[in-house]
């Protein structure tokens, strides 16, 4: 593999990493008061 191949799966591997890690940290450290269960949402269908 030549060396541009290796910079570009280098850099490809690192930004689909770098993406994982921020979307678990974000998953990881959501607050609790934000978090609401299904019976908690209005949704306006009652009759």
């Amino acid at each position: 593999m030549t060396a541009l191949g290796w910079i570009f799966m280098i850099t490809s591997w690192g930004l689909i990493i770098s993406l994982c890690a921020v979307c678990f940290y974000k998953v990881l450290t959501t607050r609790k008061e934000n978090i609401h269960a299904p019976l908690d949402i209005d949704t306006d269908q009652t009759d």
